[in-house]
């Protein structure tokens, strides 16, 4: 008798390991199926496919973010940045396999794209202002510029510029070659020495010298004919109502203030606002090499930054 119950009991117990492992079983087939009917979900329909030139990646949490312009409103197609390689990751890090984006309603409705810079611990679903490359789509094809009205509206090709090394703030004839002033003096009376599109919200412009290999901000500025932002370098006097600095107090680490800016170049570029780095942005309309001989309180030129604006391309269809 003990033996019949001893066997029994093994056969409950056998019994219920199989019931176990029959539920089990489920659970997984149940998982499984619930992840290939996501998969399927998001499949569902087109998806966009973004091709990215000339774009740098964002740092600090900084990123990009698509938009497909739907029946009028902006609806995310979804966050990424650049990569080492140049191709696109998400947010993690992880490679974006082939830069497409599934699972956006209403994809095949739209009429443009829209490429932003969203600021670090974006969570809402409204683009920022930063627009950085757009297109209009046809046949669900779109070029992507800069240039684009819905993102900088201009290509910068009609950007002109001038500048002076003087330092101003510390008096005159006092290291004259240690600041830069983008203003005109070949009339013999300063005047405005940049002529640039105006900036959309979301961007700003701010001047450089690269000092031994190092860029240093001049200042940020929207105007052309007032002072900037910025003079943490300068001196304790005035200086003119233009875009500039002196370079003579709080050099950068590496550097030492005053300086000769003679065999170094002057730089203005567009840099998004609010900012994700303190080095200078991808777009650089304008560039002066400093010639070695370069004299204080002559007028120099500035030339244009290159055509080879980032650019890129958004397709939509089935991936």
């Amino acid at each position: 008798e003990m033996k019949e119950a001893e066997a029994m009991e093994m056969k409950e117990a056998e019994a219920m390991e199989m019931k176990e492992a029959e539920a089990m079983a489920m659970k997984e087939a149940e998982a499984m199926a619930m992840k290939e009917a996501e998969a399927m979900a998001m499949k569902d329909g087109p998806a966009l496919k973004l091709d990215l030139s000339g774009v740098e990646p964002l740092a600090n949490g900084y990123h990009y973010e698509g938009w497909a312009i739907i029946d009028g409103a902006p609806v995310s197609t979804g966050k990424f940045n650049i990569g080492a390689n140049g191709g696109l990751v998400k947010l993690d890090g992880t490679v974006k396999t082939d830069g497409v984006f599934h699972s956006v309603p209403g994809l095949d409705s739209a009429t443009d794209i829209i490429i932003t810079i969203e600021p670090a611990g974006d969570v809402d679903d409204v683009p920022s202002a930063t627009h950085y490359l757009a297109g209009s789509l046809s046949s669900g094809n779109a070029s992507l510029s800069v240039g684009h009205a819905a993102a900088l509206g201009s290509d910068f090709s009609s950007a002109t510029g001038v500048y002076i090394l003087a330092t101003p703030t510390n008096g005159a004839d006092n290291n004259e070659n240690s600041g830069i002033w983008f203003l005109d003096l070949t009339s013999g009376s300063p005047s405005v020495g940049l002529d640039l599109p105006v900036l959309p919200e979301g961007w700003v412009y701010e001047g450089w010298a690269v000092i031994d290999g190092v860029p240093v901000s001049s200042g940020r500025f929207l105007e052309t004919d007032k002072i900037d932002q910025d003079d943490p370098f300068s001196g304790t006097e005035g200086g003119p109502p233009f875009p500039g600095e002196d370079y003579l107090v709080n050099a950068p680490t590496g550097l030492v203030f005053p300086t000769d800016l003679s065999g170094g170049t002057a730089v203005i570029s567009v840099e998004p606002s609010p900012d994700d780095s303190s080095a200078p942005f991808t777009l650089k309309p304008l560039i002066g090499p400093i010639a070695e001989d370069a004299v204080d309180h002559v007028t120099y030129l500035l030339a244009p930054g290159g055509s080879d604006l980032p650019s890129g391309s958004a397709v939509i269809g089935d991936f």
